[in-house]
């Protein structure tokens, strides 16, 4: 696959607190007691593509991720890390990096994806239709928590989230409408040169844009230099191409012209949908558009393509985006999405590492796992949960993340939550759908429900 894979790992992530912390990134934030990057990088492994950049916000969290990358990765992967300023958003990340950027095509990721569908699908479908900008499509992640417990709130009844309003040719091949954010509310507007080319749109609200872009590259470097105040791909710069793909010029070069918002309808003629696209050698909307009435060739006059690769339902396709994410995706690969683990599961379909220690009628149910030198004491009880390593755990521990190096006391109940690193839990206390943040010391006897406990952070 000949191009070059761009890795967007972020940084301190505000809407992942208390989980991250001066020493956690939101890249080295563990799924199954592995950094949630592991699974990107070792995805491309797996499918042969071994050269990345991984462009990190932030100096302090660039040297983390990137001193994790050597010791885990070296004589496998050639990686190079990148650190931006924080803040600078998806698309300011690229074109703080514009001067790496050499191939013909860049193939964008988002660094807290979690998914199996092979990325090759995406870089060949971009080729096959000859696109500006090829987006991974996928199955809206139904978030919310398991049957047998809870993880934020009193609703147990698990929803489909809304990220996107999407519009679609009728092959599902091209991009023709895209919404994201607060422009979901609203109401849908569509060039009228879009709807005159393409006959009829299939809107859709069950797919979700996975953050997995394919460019060419001088489309991407091109949009990014001219329009300075664009910060997001998803919501700035994939909505520009979309909106221009029938009226803005691509030339010679792939440099793209100046959009005119309010330039008329050059179409003259409504193309019927029998003319549309069939199979992939026929002509799209895009050049019947830059057609004559009669057939004849306009004007040197030449589209740009947005297309889309919408993955199989049956694909796992998630990122870790959020706190209720993080114990999702959690759940998921001790679980449902066991193949995505990398480990090998008992009979019992748990994990239990040979250093750890069990007590006297202590039990770990089916899609746990319990880390390297971790111990259990006498009657504990694990369930659809991850313990990480070395650890400590007195009580009972149900549908939770603990991260390493906690100690929960005896007589604690702990349910629906996350514990981070180096955290103490004193005896009695009760936790149901909190998060407790690095170091955190909660007090015996302590009862929270729905809390967000950390320290505060010394100025």
């Amino acid at each position: 696959m000949d191009f070059q894979v761009v890795v967007l790992a972020g940084g301190f992530s505000k809407t992942l607190v208390p989980l991250v912390s001066k020493d956690v990134p939101k890249a080295l934030l563990p799924v199954a007691n592995r950094p949630v990057l592991s699974y990107v990088l070792e995805h491309f492994e797996e499918n042969n593509i071994k050269d990345f950049i991984v462009v990190v916000e932030g100096e302090s969290a660039a040297l983390l991720v990137g001193g994790w990358i050597s010791n885990a990765y070296v004589d496998r992967l050639h990686v190079e890390v990148a650190a931006v300023p924080e803040d600078v958003g998806t698309a300011g990340a690229l074109r703080a990096i514009d001067h790496h950027l050499t191939a013909k095509d860049i193939l964008v990721v988002s660094g807290d994806l979690i998914s199996d569908i092979p990325p090759g699908a995406v870089a060949a479908a971009h080729r096959r239709l000859d696109a500006a900008v090829t987006a991974m499509l996928c199955s809206t992640p139904i978030s919310g928590p398991s049957e047998s417990g809870s993880s934020g709130g009193k609703d147990k009844a698990k929803k489909p989230a809304r990220h996107n309003i999407i519009g679609l040719d009728h092959n599902k091949q091209f991009l023709l409408h895209v919404a994201a954010g607060a422009e979901v509310e609203k109401d849908i507007r569509v060039q009228k040169s879009i709807l005159r080319a393409v006959g009829q749109m299939e809107i859709r609200a069950d797919l979700m844009d996975a953050h997995v872009y394919a460019f060419k590259r001088t489309v991407l470097q091109e949009v990014l230099n001219k329009k300075e105040t664009f910060l997001s791909l998803r919501r700035d710069v994939l909505p520009y191409l979309v909106r221009s793909q029938l009226r803005s010029e691509l030339s010679q070069n792939g440099v793209l012209a100046e959009e005119n918002g309010n330039s008329k309808d050059v179409s003259d003629s409504k193309v019927m949908l029998s003319q549309l696209l069939t199979n992939a050698s026929t002509q799209s909307f895009h050049e019947l558009h830059a057609l004559g009435p009669d057939g004849s060739a306009r004007s040197p006059r030449k589209t740009h393509k947005c297309c889309v690769y919408i993955a199989s339902k049956s694909n796992y396709c998630v990122r870790l985006n959020s706190i209720q994410a993080f114990s999702d995706i959690n759940r998921d690969v001790i679980g449902d999405a066991s193949h995505l683990s990398g480990y090998s599961f008992s009979p019992q379909n748990n994990i239990i590492h040979p250093t750890a220690e069990l007590g006297s009628k202590t039990t770990v149910g089916p899609h746990c796992m319990l880390g390297e030198g971790s111990q259990m004491g006498d009657k504990c009880s694990v369930k659809k949960s991850v313990i990480g390593r070395h650890c400590r755990i007195g009580s009972n521990v149900v549908n939770s993340v603990i991260m390493d190096h906690v100690t929960i006391g005896d007589g604690c109940s702990i349910q629906g939550s996350i514990i981070c690193s180096n955290v103490q839990l004193q005896e009695r206390v009760v936790l149901r759908d909190c998060q407790v943040g690095a170091g955190y010391v909660v007090s015996a006897g302590s009862e929270y429900k729905g809390e967000s406990l950390a320290k505060k952070e010394k100025q």
